[in-house]
């Protein structure tokens, strides 16, 4: 230890102030290649213990049974916050309604995050098994049970070895995932203050188990929906020429929708137009007042997004015009805010290929093709710099299991260990390797905590 008295005091500041702007530079030298390569399948060993396995799956299953939709979670997040006590894991509750955020380390700069998302979706399941919903019309069919269960393993295995952690993981229990909007309220609670990068994972029924995915760059799209309302002037239906037809007019509409990917886009600027609901009439001999339609559109740029959002409105209303009906269109905003688009941060990408290719193999590391599927993770990676990547549960020796969204959806349970150490790795190692941007106090944990 320094001591700084007299005519030395100046000198001692000085090295002091050398020493506070060496010290990243010190901490993140404290493990070569070949440690961080042992200390990533140090973590995929313990994640595969039979006892981690056993209690990530009941948490799973547990979470399964009791389905909650998007800000609803009151259970699910109850469970989370037991299991955060356990382990000693301070945390935050509630954030964006039913949100937990946990910390493990050192409480100091600097900040990295992981996010899982909390929420189910409102169908009825249709698989038969011993953990079926108990909540009837709702279940867990896009794997959001076993994200939360995953980022609650791989909360278990910093806290293990939370000597290796030169900052602060932030844990992110996400609600509102499916609805839309729940990322944006938890970035309006400030869960990202003082945070440099965030990572979040979703499973994958395509992609084999043992094996990850993902690209640099913009993966999902960013994406919208739309309602519009037809009128024209009911009567009957053997007499035409004293109506004005809504169903005739909603369907030059569908039609002309079609137009705006296959006549007006760049075939090098992938986007999406799907009417995907069409409702008028109650019966056979009966022209209706009125017709509803209702879609999404996609699009991998916000230019193109804004584009097909205007033509959208602008087809619609010129199209009802045309069979002599008024149209009237809503962008949903308030049910369902527009997702942007999920762009992977570049420097992040070579991060998530190191810890991946150490843990799993460089031949286990895919990439893979951007999707017209939205995520509001997408809101993250707007704010700063993140990633997103999918984690294989496909068995080809096992039955072949259903894409999400579908009431036949299952889980492969064994995906569960990758999930959880892939959670941890990156975590922990981009805290060892990358600098820390602030050694201010200010972003240490609230006492509260």
């Amino acid at each position: 230890m320094l001591s700084c008295r007299g005519q030395n005091m100046g000198f001692c500041k000085w090295v002091s102030f050398i020493f506070l702007l060496l010290l990243p530079t010190l901490c993140n030298s404290s493990l070569n290649s070949k440690e961080l390569a042992e200390l990533t399948v140090n973590f995929l060993n313990s994640a595969k213990k039979q006892e981690l396995v056993e209690w990530m799956v009941d948490v799973r299953r547990r979470i399964h049974e009791n389905p909650e939709l998007g800000f609803e979670e009151f259970e699910t997040s109850k469970l989370i916050r037991t299991k955060l006590e356990d382990m000693g894991i301070p945390y935050k509750y509630p954030v964006a309604v039913t949100g937990v955020v946990g910390f493990v380390g050192t409480g100091r700069p600097p900040f990295v995050a992981l996010r899982a998302d909390m929420d189910a979706l409102s169908m009825q399941e249709g698989v038969e098994w011993e953990h079926k919903s108990k909540i009837p019309g709702k279940m867990h069919a896009c794997g959001h049970d076993s994200h939360v269960a995953m980022l609650l393993g791989a909360a278990k295995i910093l806290q293990e070895h939370r000597e290796n952690l030169q900052g602060t993981v932030v844990l992110i229990f996400q609600p509102a995932e499916e609805i839309g909007g729940g990322a944006q309220k938890m970035i309006e609670a400030g869960v990202l203050e003082n945070v440099e990068a965030i990572f979040g994972l979703h499973s994958s029924t395509t992609v084999p188990i043992g094996v990850v995915a993902s690209r640099p760059g913009p993966i999902l799209a960013g994406c919208g929906f739309f309602k519009a309302v037809i009128s024209g002037k009911g009567g009957h239906a053997a007499i035409p020429q004293q109506a004005i037809d809504p169903i005739v007019a909603a369907s030059n509409v569908v039609v002309s929708l079609q137009h705006l990917v296959s006549r007006e886009a760049d075939p090098l600027d992938s986007k999406v137009v799907t009417v995907a609901k069409f409702e008028g009439g109650g019966a056979f001999n009966v022209i209706p007042d009125s017709v509803t339609i209702g879609g999404t559109f996609r699009a991998f740029s916000k230019e193109s997004f804004s584009q097909l959002k205007q033509r959208i409105k602008e087809v619609i209303v010129a199209q009802a015009a045309v069979q002599r009906c008024s149209a009237t269109v809503d962008f949903l905003l308030k049910e369902f805010p527009f997702d942007p688009v999920t762009v992977n941060n570049k420097e992040l990408h070579e991060h998530f290929l190191s810890v991946a290719s150490d843990m799993l193999g460089s031949h286990n590391v895919r990439d893979i093709q951007p999707s017209m599927g939205s995520e509001d993770f997408a809101f993250f990676t707007e704010a700063i710099p993140a990633y997103y990547f999918f984690l294989g549960m496909k068995n080809e020796s096992r039955v072949l299991l259903e894409r999400g969204h579908s009431p036949f959806f299952t889980i492969n349970e064994d995906m569960l260990p990758y999930g959880a150490a892939l959670h941890a790795s990156l975590a922990t190692r981009y805290l060892l390797e990358f600098h820390p941007s602030s050694l201010s106090p200010k972003g240490k944990i609230n006492d509260e905590l």
